[in-house]
This record gives structure tokens, C-alpha cells and sequence, in this order.
């Protein structure tokens, strides 16, 4: 199918690609299916674009690229809403970026991660309630140091690069360990 937005142009997504958010995101009940979008040139970002809503997409990054200790305790209705297992394996975690006028004051969302349950397409933005993480951490510096020891730009100098869906598999990764 062809998913229509308005930051990306068009994009082919396979019907297995699309997340659903059962409960939507926070400020956005009505929005259930999302895809993650990509540069093709290995951008530092990945977006979570809504399907059905060609304005709504979130700039998101992995947590341990900016806290490599960063934990994922989930609550027990979080877990089942999810269908995780106690283990947490076939989970995939990422936090949402906000990237204002001024991106050096661009900050990350640590405290209510978005969590992807791989195999089965389904996810949730939960809040973290037994972590004390924040709801705004500054990240510029620690973006440019990551950036400059992966030899990687936070924003590529072209915008001419093309975007595509991330085929969801479970081999994408799995969540931290709990404590």
C-alpha cells in the first residue's frame, strides 16, 4: 500500500509493516496505525509516521545511543496489553525526540518510551513509572559526540534523500534486561 505524507512524500509500506497502538499515543487516542520511516542514506533518526494521518510523524531514537544504562521495567498491564512475555524478549524500545526551531535545544522523552512488541506488530507508549527518568533531557551535545565518535551528522546536509518503511522482524533487536 501507499502511505501519503506530508514530510516524506509517498511511501510503499508492505501490510505486515504497520504497528498498531491498540490505546494510540499519548495526545493522539485516535491514531493507531503508524509505520517506522527511515532515510535511505543511515540517518541518526527514524520516525514513527501515522498511516492514516499524513501530518502526524515523531522523530524517535533508540535510548542507548543517549543512556547506555537506560531500563525497561514494564508494569504488568503494560506487558499484557503488549503480549510480552515476562522476558521481555521480541520487544523493541524507542523514545520519542522533540526537535524545536532551534534544534540545539532539541530534547528526549526517556520517561514514557515508545515499546514495539516485534512479532506481533503491536505497541504502546508507556510511562515509566518505577524509573526516574525525564520527560525533557537535553540531548544536543550528547547527539554531537555520538554523531562525531560514529562518524555520522545529526542532520544530513541534503534534504534530496529518499525515505522508506523499516521492515518490522523480530531480528530488529530486543529489549534490556530487567534488573
Amino acid at each position: 500500500m501507499i502511505v501519503e505524507t506530508t514530510r516524506f512524500g509517498s511511501i510503499s509500506v508492505a501490510e505486515e509493516d504497520i504497528i498498531t497502538f491498540s490505546e494510540g499515543m499519548l495526545g493522539f487516542s485516535k491514531i493507531d496505525s503508524y509505520v517506522l520511516v527511515e532515510r535511505t542514506d543511515d540517518s541518526l533518526f527514524l520516525w514513527l509516521q501515522a498511516v492514516k494521518k499524513p501530518s502526524v510523524a515523531f522523530p524517535l531514537l533508540e535510548p542507548q545511543i543517549l543512556e547506555r544504562n537506560y531500563k525497561v521495567e514494564l508494569e504488568d498491564e503494560d506487558r499484557k496489553s503488549l503480549k510480552l512475555e515476562t522476558s521481555l524478549t521480541g520487544g523493541k524500545v524507542f523514545c520519542i525526540i522533540t526537535i524545536p526551531t532551534d534544534p540545539t535545544k532539541m530534547t528526549v522523552n526517556l520517561k514514557a518510551p515508545i515499546v514495539i512488541n516485534l512479532k506481533k506488530r503491536i505497541a504502546k507508549q508507556v510511562i515509566l513509572h518505577s524509573q526516574d527518568y525525564p520527560i525533557r533531557k537535553s540531548i544536543f551535545s550528547e547527539l554531537q559526540q555520538h554523531c562525531a565518535t560514529n562518524q555520522r551528522t545529526i542532520f544530513p546536509s541534503t534534504d534530496a534523500t529518499s525515505y522508506q518503511a523499516i521492515h518490522i522482524s523480530e531480528e530488529m533487536g530486543t529489549l534490556p534486561k530487567e534488573a
